[in-house]
C-alpha cells in the first residue's frame, strides 16, 4: 500500500489563519469529488472558523477521562475504520491526553500516512524541536508541546501561511483571535510587534532553507550537475583601481533585477603580505558595497583568476562581473588580463566584462616579492630551449642574415629572459647563445675556433652586451618591485595616519585590517598589568587567536606589557615596519578607547551638575505656585477680623494640605533626579509581592480612578520597594493627568520568562513615536500640558529608579488611543 501524502501549512504565530486554509483547502476538494473528513479541528470559539466546518464530514472524537474531567481526542481508529482519501488533522504538534493511542497527535498523523490516507495538517513554527530555544528567547515563552523537525521536513509540501505583525495584532484587537478578556494580556506579552516580527522571520527562513533543500534533492535524484541558481547571486571583482565604483554599481544594478538577488564583492590579495591595491581605495570601495545592500570579501590567492571562480563556486554564484582590463595594447603580449584568462575557464557562471573611463590607459604590476614557480620554470626552460630553437630558425635562413642580425636575435632572447625570470637564467641563455653563434655562425662553421678577429671580437662584445642589458633589466625590475612595495606601505601607512586623526577605527576594526593585509589567520592585542602578571587578551579576530606572546608566529611589542600577536605564517623582516606601524596604531586606539570611557564619565559629572544648575532656574515657578498658595490660606487663617464659616475653614485648610502635597512631591523629584544623575541611588534589593508594590503606589491616591487587574500566580520582584513606590507613583500620576474625565487609568501586571511587567495604561491624547524618548527626558513636558502641572521630571526620574533596579521603563501605544507604560522588573524568588 503507498503511502498517504502529508501537507502542511506552518504559521509564524497563531492567529495567522492555519486552520482557516486548511478548512479552506478541505471544500476545494469536497467540491471536487474527493472524499475527504475531519479528523480534529480545533476552532478555539472562533466564529469564522467553526463556520468554515459546515458542509464537511467530521468524525467524532473519542473521549478520554483524565483526573476526573472528560477530554476529547482525534478518535484514530475510526479515522482508519472510516478509510477516507484526505483527512483533516489540526495542531499537528498537540499533545494527545494520558491513555490515548499515541502520546503525540503528529504520531497519530504518521498511522494515517502509514495506512495511505493523505493528511492536510497545521503547525506553528514555535513548535519545531530545532527552533524552541531561538523562540523561547524572543518571547519568553518556554514551548512544552514540540515536533521533531525531522516529521514536518518530510511533508510533501509545506505552505507557508503569512500575515504582517500588523495585520495580527488588528486580528486580535477585533476579537477575532481570543476572547475580549484576553485581548489586552495577549497583545502585551506573546503578540508584541518585535516577537511577531522575529518570529515571522524565523518561519521565513525556515520555509526558505526547505525550499533550497528539495532543489538539491531534485537535482541529485535527476543527476543534474550544472548550476541551478535560484536566484541571482552576483559575484563582483573589485581590485582597489580606478574602475571600481562602476564595476560595483553595475553588479549592483544586475543583482537588483531580480527578487532576492545578492550581492557579493570578492578581492583577491597575494599570499606573500601586503597587497599592491591602494588600502584607501579599497576602504572606500567596502563602503560603496555595503551602501548597496552587498557584503565585502577578501581571499588570498596567486592565481588571481582561479581564487575568484573558486569564490564564485563555493558561494553558488550565477554571475560574475569585472571591470575591462586597463592594459595597453602593447602590454597584452607580455600576459593577458584576468578577463580574458577567466572566461573560458567559467563554465555556467555568466562573465560580465563592464568598460569604464580606465580603459587602456595603462596599469602596472602589483608589488610581488617573488616570481611566481610557473615564471621560474618558464624562465630556465627558455634559457635551456631557447637557443637550439633560435639556432635551427637560423640556421634554416642562414642566406637571409649576417652575423650583426644573429646576434641582435641571440641578444633579444637573453633579454626576454631577464624581464621573465631575472639575471641568472638570462646569464646561461646568453652564455649559451654565445656558442651557438661561435659554433654555427662564425667561421668556420661547427667548430668553436674563430677564424677572424672581428668575430671574436664581435662575439665577445655580445656576451658584455648581453650581461650588462640583461643585468639592467633584472635591475629596473627588482626597482620596480621596490617602487611598488614601498608605495603599498606608503598607502597603507597614509590610511592609519588618517583613521588616527579621523579617529575612525576601533581597536577590533584595526586587527581585522592587519589580519587581511599580511594574510593571517587571527590577530590579538595582548596586554598585562605588569611584568609579573599573565597576558590578557584586549580584543582578537580570527579563530584561534595566540594568547601568549611566544605562542604566536609573529609578535610585535608596543610597549614592554603590549604585544600585537599574528598566527598564520611567519614574515620577512621587510614586513615588519608596517607592521609596527599598526602595532603602534592600535596602540593608540586602544588608549582613545580608554580616553572615551573616562571623557564619558567626565560628560555625565557635568551633566549632573548642568542638571542641578538648570533645576534652580527651571522650577522657580513651580516651588513659588505651592507656597504662594499655603501663604495665602494661612494669611486668611489668622486675620481676626475675617469672620470665616466651617465650611471655609476646611476648604483653606485642604488647599494648604493640597500645596503642601504638591511641594513635598515636586522637591522628592528634584532630589531623586539629582541623585540619579550622581549615581547616588545605592538599592537594597529583596523580593517583594507585585500587590505590596502596587498597593504602595496608590497609598493615598485613593481618589484617583485606577483599575487594577493583577493575575494571580505573579512571581515576586526583586526590587527596592521604596525606589519601585516613587517610579511607580510618578508613572500613575502621569497618565492620571493625561486621562479625559470618565475614563480609567489601568494598571495590570504579567510575567514573562526571568522578567515582571508592570503596565499602566491610558487613554489620553498619547504621543508621537518620534517623542516616545523625549518624553523620559528632564524637564520634558507634552504640549498640551498646562502650567503648573510639573516640571517634567516625573518620568525620568522612574525610568531612571527602574534602570538603577535592573529593569526598565518604556512608552507604548495602547490599542484603540492613549500611551501604555510598561515597566519592567527583574523577578525574585529564584535563591
Amino acid at each position: 500500500m503507498a503511502r498517504g501524502k502529508l501537507r502542511v501549512y506552518l504559521g509564524a504565530a497563531p492567529g495567522v489563519g492555519k486552520t482557516y486554509a486548511m478548512l479552506g483547502e478541505g471544500h476545494r476538494r469536497l467540491d471536487r469529488g474527493t472524499d475527504i473528513v475531519v479528523g480534529v479541528v480545533e476552532c478555539h470559539e472562533r466564529p469564522l472558523t467553526e463556520a468554515m466546518l459546515e458542509g464537511l464530514e467530521v468524525v467524532p472524537r473519542r473521549e478520554l477521562e483524565y483526573r476526573g474531567h472528560t477530554f476529547t481526542e482525534m478518535d484514530v481508529d475510526a479515522v482508519l475504520a472510516r478509510k477516507p482519501r484526505q483527512a483533516l488533522v489540526d495542531e499537528l504538534a498537540h499533545t494527545n491526553v494520558p491513555g490515548s493511542r499515541n502520546e503525540k497527535r503528529w504520531q497519530d498523523v504518521e498511522e494515517l500516512l502509514d495506512a495511505g490516507i493523505n493528511v492536510i495538517t497545521t503547525v506553528n513554527i514555535q513548535h519545531l524541536e530545532s527552533l524552541n530555544d531561538a523562540v523561547e528567547s524572543i518571547t519568553g515563552v518556554k514551548q512544552h508541546e514540540t515536533i521533531p523537525d525531522a516529521v514536518v521536513r518530510r511533508a510533501d509540501q509545506i505552505e507557508l501561511v503569512d500575515m504582517s505583525p500588523e495585520a495580527l495584532r488588528r486580528r486580535l484587537a477585533h476579537g477575532n483571535v481570543y476572547p475580549p478578556e484576553k485581548i489586552d494580556a495577549a497583545l502585551a506579552n506573546y503578540f508584541r510587534p518585535g516577537n511577531l516580527t522575529a518570529l515571522r522571520e524565523l518561519a521565513l527562513l525556515w520555509v526558505a532553507d526547505r525550499v533550497e533543500e528539495g532543489l538539491k534533492k531534485y537535482r541529485a535524484d535527476h543527476e543534474i550537475d550544472e548550476s541551478w541558481p535560484a536566484r541571482e547571486r552576483v559575484v563582483v571583482a573589485i581590485t582597489g583601481g580606478p574602475e571600481g565604483e562602476t564595476v560595483i554599481r553595475r553588479a549592483a544594478r544586475i543583482a537588483a533585477r531580480g527578487a532576492g538577488g545578492e550581492l557579493l564583492a570578492v578581492h583577491v590579495t597575494r599570499s606573500d603580505g601586503l597587497t599592491g591595491a591602494s588600502p584607501t581605495e579599497l576602504a572606500r570601495h567596502r563602503q560603496l558595497i555595503e551602501s548597496l545592500g552587498g557584503t565585502y570579501h577578501q581571499v588570498v590567492g596567486d592565481d588571481v583568476p582561479e581564487a575568484l571562480l573558486e569564490f564564485a563556486r563555493g558561494v553558488n554564484a550565477s554571475q560574475l562581473v569585472l571591470g575591462s582590463s586597463r592594459r595597453r595594447t602593447w602590454q597584452q603580449f607580455f600576459g593577458r588580463g584576468v578577463a580574458s584568462v577567466l572566461t573560458p575557464m567559467s563554465g555556467d557562471i555568466d562573465v560580465h566584462i563592464v568598460t569604464h573611463e580606465a580603459v587602456g590607459q595603462g596599469r602596472f604590476p602589483t608589488r610581488r616579492r617573488t616570481l611566481s614557480r610557473r615564471r621560474l620554470w618558464a624562465s630556465w626552460i627558455l634559457a635551456f630551449v631557447g637557443p637550439p630553437l633560435l639556432t635551427f630558425v637560423l640556421d634554416l635562413t642562414r642566406d637571409l642574415h649576417s652575423l650583426p642580425t644573429q646576434m641582435m636575435l641571440f641578444l633579444t632572447l637573453a633579454v626576454g629572459n631577464a624581464l621573465l625570470g631575472g639575471l641568472a637564467p638570462a646569464v646561461v641563455a646568453a652564455v649559451i647563445g654565445s656558442l651557438f653563434l661561435n659554433f654555427f655562425f662564425t667561421p668556420p662553421f661547427h667548430t668553436f675556433t674563430i677564424a677572424q678577429p672581428e668575430n671574436a671580437f664581435a662575439i665577445g662584445i655580445f656576451v658584455v652586451v648581453s650581461l650588462a642589458v640583461a643585468s639592467f633589466v633584472d635591475l629596473a625590475a627588482r626597482r620596480t618591485l621596490q617602487a611598488a612595495r614601498a608605495r603599498a606601505e606608503a598607502d597603507t601607512l597614509s590610511t592609519l595616519a588618517g583613521s588616527v586623526l579621523r579617529g575612525e577605527r576601533g581597536v577590533s576594526a584595526l586587527l581585522e585590517r592587519v589580519r587581511e593585509t599580511f594574510a593571517m589567520s587571527s590577530v590579538a592585542l595582548l596586554e598585562r598589568p605588569d611584568e609579573n602578571s599573565p597576558w590578557q587578551c584586549v580584543s582578537s579576530v580570527g579563530p584561534d587567536p595566540a594568547l601568549q606572546p611566544q605562542a604566536s608566529d609573529v609578535d610585535v611589542a608596543v610597549t614592554d606589557n603590549l604585544v600585537l600577536a599574528l598566527r598564520g605564517r611567519v614574515l620577512e623582516a621587510s614586513d615588519r615596519r608596517v607592521l609596527e606601524a599598526f602595532a603602534a596604531h592600535a596602540a593608540v586606539v586602544l588608549e582613545r578607547q580608554r580616553l572615551t570611557t573616562e571623557a564619558r564619565s567626565a560628560r555625565q559629572l557635568a551633566e549632573a551638575n548642568r542638571i542641578r544648575t538648570a533645576l534652580l532656574a527651571a522650577v522657580s515657578h513651580d516651588l513659588r505656585t505651592p507656597v504662594a498658595g499655603v501663604k495665602a490660606s494661612v494669611g486668611s487663617l489668622r486675620q481676626p477680623d475675617l469672620k470665616l464659616s466651617e465650611a471655609d475653614r476646611q476648604e483653606l485648610l485642604a488647599g494648604i494640605e493640597e500645596s503642601a502635597d504638591k511641594l513635598d512631591r515636586l522637591i522628592a523629584n528634584l532630589l531623586d533626579m539629582s541623585r540619579v544623575q550622581a549615581g547616588a541611588v545605592t538599592p537594597l534589593l529583596r523580593d517583594a509581592s507585585v500587590e505590596e508594590v502596587v498597593g504602595a503606589a496608590l497609598l493615598g491616591s485613593n481618589h484617583v480612578p485606577v483599575k487594577l487587574t493583577l493575575p494571580e500566580g505573579l512571581p515576586p520582584v526583586r526590587v527596592d520597594a521604596g525606589l519601585v513606590e516613587r517610579s511607580l507613583a510618578n508613572v500613575i500620576e502621569n497618565a492620571v493627568r493625561h486621562t479625559p474625565p470618565g475614563a480609567q487609568v489601568v494598571v495590570s501586571a504579567s510575567s514573562l520568562k526571568d522578567r515582571v511587567e508592570l503596565r499602566v495604561i491610558d487613554r489620553g491624547p498619547g504621543v508621537p513615536d518620534e517623542s516616545k524618548e523625549r518624553i523620559f527626558e528632564p524637564f520634558q513636558r507634552t504640549g498640551d500640558a498646562p502650567d503648573g502641572t510639573g516640571v517634567g521630571l516625573g518620568l525620568a526620574v522612574a525610568r531612571g529608579f527602574a534602570e538603577i533596579l535592573g529593569g526598565s521603563l518604556t512608552a507604548e501605544d495602547t490599542p484603540g488611543g492613549g500611551l501604555t507604560m510598561v515597566l519592567s522588573l527583574p523577578a525574585g524568588g529564584a535563591s
